[in-house]
């Protein structure tokens, strides 16, 4: 086909003609190859004044004698007619090898370049100093209890320890305030960090036990924040009951403390309680201690400290027992001390005493005993407790008692993050296999299928009957606390009375009991529950017998009847 006669459109042709193009070309022509190592075209006009200039700087140390042509060479030359393509063979033929080792130069020059990242070894090296979280203990692990009267300052106590520690952010805090300064409620920014609950948030009382979790240098706290109201005293013992160590916060507002210590305030039967619970150690917090009517002086703390310590001593706590003054809504004297403020207080902050406490011994291979203090439904049954003793692992199989259900464990989370194990002092979730929701209430225990907690209805009590105003006697009704476990108590019978200086029995046979007596008595609950006794398992054998909202009794189990 002839380029020559190709039409300006090919609409102009007929159809004939352009049969007849086609009948020109070769059907059995070889195919296109392209040479794709072949090299690019570079136009003369382009390589010729780029080429002088290596050449140049790479021949100067050589002679210019090769660069330099002879007269002959130029009269050959001329009478060609073609001066330039000669001068461009020798030129752009001999500058190759320059060319392909330019680039070595290169490499040459920036040799130095790539050694100068070798300073950036340093960042990873920084980050370093991040790392010395090693993992804890068994051992380091501490649940406390933030246990007083309400508006003690409890829930603000716990935010600003939160936010001292690190657990809460500055930002999280600012967005608090500025909600609570749109309820008129400036003051209660701090405590929202632990009511996330939003009735908590409008009326400023704590209703459930909140739970937050910290870090020291050497050990890892879980926050139990136990409302303060009396109404809610029965959700304060489920918290209590989990906790190692408790926090008493004592208000030292003029008045405020006087209402809670006083005939009708919470002060006193949270001490009591806690000391039910099994607590090892009690810090007593002078709070606001920075209010008006106060200002950090002496007097005030020692008038609280002073009608404090009779009672706390009379119910047990004569040992292990801290008082401190501070103020929750500043900081003051929890993470660093202020003596100016306080020059009468020498101790320790609160952070650092936490820090300091010795640790609790716990048998990671004892039978495993979790007492399940709430449940709900979420992608499967959750169950929320702490672990008494043993260990669990993922994939477990457990029995829950008394019901004696079967179950497996799905998943194990601590402080809402997934793990593979929990030991013995841990407040953990587990997602169960195996059970519904309704089959679970609060009290059960989850154990190890070879060594099952005790469950009876019928089991023998020494109990001490601190506040009646009438006497007790055989059917006397009421409400037990026995670690989560809540169930209704009848007193079927009184075995005899305990002397409580020589702690033996004096009387065998007795018709009544009252105030400020020792008893040992045969209690009967509607249902079978999960006990231990003092002997074998002191955590699960501890009770609270309460009557009209008021905590009546305390005591222990020292023999389960078997029917």
């Amino acid at each position: 086909m002839n380029g020559a006669n190709i039409p300006e459109s090919w609409d102009d042709r007929d159809m004939e003609a352009n049969v007849e193009d086609l009948a020109e070309l070769s059907v059995s022509a070889k195919p296109f190859v392209p040479n794709v190592n072949a090299s690019s075209f570079v136009p003369t006009f382009r390589m010729k004044p780029a080429a002088p200039a290596p050449q140049a700087e790479a021949e100067t140390p050589q002679p210019p004698t090769p660069v330099e042509p002879s007269n002959e060479d130029s009269v050959a030359e001329c009478e060609n007619g073609d001066t330039h393509p000669k001068e461009v063979v020798v030129e752009q033929n001999e500058p190759e090898p320059p060319v392909e080792e330019a680039p070595a130069p290169v490499e040459e020059a920036t040799a130095p370049v790539e050694e100068t990242p070798a300073p950036v070894a340093e960042p990873v090296e920084s980050t370093v100093p991040v790392v010395p979280q090693e993992p804890l203990t068994i051992a380091d692990h501490l649940n406390m209890v933030f246990i007083g009267h309400v508006d003690a300052g409890k829930s603000t106590l716990g935010g600003q320890i939160m936010y001292l520690t690190g657990m809460v952010d500055k930002r999280t805090l600012d967005k608090y305030e500025r909600e609570a300064r749109e309820k008129n409620r400036e003051t209660w920014y701090l405590s929202w960090a632990l009511d996330t609950n939003q009735e908590e948030r409008d009326k400023g009382k704590t209703v459930e036990v909140g739970r937050a979790f910290f870090r020291t240098k050497t050990k890892q706290f879980t926050i139990l924040d136990a409302p303060g109201h009396r109404s809610f005293v029965p959700n304060m013992i489920g918290g209590t009951s989990q906790a190692d160590i408790a926090v008493l916060v004592i208000s030292a507002r003029r008045g405020e403390f006087e209402t809670g210590f006083e005939r009708g305030g919470q002060t006193r039967e949270h001490a009591v309680l806690a000391k039910v619970s099994g607590v090892t150690h009690l810090i007593v917090l002078i709070n606001k201690m920075d209010d008006s009517t106060v200002n950090w002086k002496e007097e005030r703390y020692n008038e609280c400290k002073k009608k404090l310590t009779p009672f706390l001593s009379k119910i047990g706590f004569s040992k292990n027992i801290t008082f401190m003054p501070c103020s929750g809504f500043t900081g003051a004297n929890l993470k660093e001390g202020q003596p100016k403020n306080h020059p009468y207080y020498t101790g320790m902050p609160l952070i650092p005493f936490l820090d300091s406490l010795p640790t609790i011994k716990r048998d990671p291979n004892a039978p495993l005993r979790m007492p399940i203090i709430d449940r709900y439904k979420d992608m499967g049954v959750i169950v929320l407790g702490k672990l008494e003793s043993g260990t669990i692992t993922k994939l477990q199989q457990l029995v829950l008692q008394p019901n004696k259900r079967k179950v497996k464990v799905a998943t194990i989370l601590r402080n809402e993050v997934e793990v593979d194990m929990a030991v013995a002092g841990e407040n953990v979730k587990l997602r169960l296999d195996g059970i519904e929701d309704d089959e679970i209430s609060k009290g059960f225990v989850l154990c190890s299928p070879d060594k099952l907690c005790s469950s009876s209805a019928l089991f023998d009590a020494q109990i001490t009957i601190i506040q009646y105003k009438s006497i007790i006697t055989s059917g006397f009704k009421a409400i037990m606390h026995l670690h989560s476990c809540v169930e209704e108590v009848t007193i079927e019978k009184l075995i005899c009375e305990i002397d409580r200086k020589t702690k033996e029995r004096k009387r065998l046979v007795l018709p009544c009991a009252k105030q400020e007596q020792t008893i040992i008595a045969r209690l009967r609950t509607s249902g079978a529950v999960c006990v231990e006794t003092f002997k074998n398992f002191p955590k699960m054998a501890r009770l609270a017998i309460r009557d009209e909202n008021i905590t009546i009794a305390i005591g222990i189990v020292l023999k389960i009847v078997e029917e």
